[in-house]
């Protein structure tokens, strides 16, 4: 995994004052440009999770990984997303961000009642939208395994808003 890891830390890049000034960007499309190391990445998230039902994919990021494992864990997936973006029925929280606050929301059936799930980014930063699609999980019924992160600015302690396991390749102190 270090090797793995450190591919991945040389060829994200940050890209200051974006989206707005003061904010340090993490550009993860290096890696989405590079099909095998997309691959390794997204085989290291699926990786020793057990028996997964359904995997939740974060608005918007998660959405380049979580598909990817589809098939290995056979496993469903839903979406986290922000208010007003999906068509049916919905069940949101709002939350603190780390600059303002937001609404997450996902579909009333999106998750069954005992389904063991995994919820997926590309950076955890200070966990509140790890935080709010947990809760949204429980809310519908689901069991959170755990929570898996491309990146993680550790410095900001996201992990600590988690009361689930936490994973993540590249960590950013």
């Amino acid at each position: 995994m270090q090797g793995l890891a450190a591919r991945v830390a040389s060829v994200v890049r940050d890209v200051p004052d974006f989206p707005r000034p003061g904010i340090l960007f993490k550009d993860i499309t290096p890696v989405l440009a590079d099909a095998g190391l997309y691959g390794e990445v997204t085989a290291w998230m699926g990786e020793g999770w057990g028996s997964i039902d359904k995997i939740v994919a974060m608005e918007s990021r998660g959405f380049l990984f979580a598909p990817a494992l589809i098939g290995p864990l056979d496993a469903g997936l839903a979406l986290a997303r922000k208010g007003g973006k999906l068509p049916y029925q919905t069940t949101e929280v709002s939350y603190q961000l780390e600059y303002g606050t937001a609404t997450l929301e996902m579909h009333i059936d999106a998750v069954a009642p005992g389904e063991r799930v995994l919820v997926i980014d590309d950076l955890l930063a200070t966990g509140g939208t790890a935080a709010a699609t947990v809760r949204l999980v429980r809310e519908l019924g689901g069991e959170v395994v755990g929570c898996c992160f491309l990146i993680e600015l550790s410095f900001l302690s996201g992990r600590q808003q988690l009361d689930v396991p936490v994973r993540s390749l590249v960590s950013v102190p």
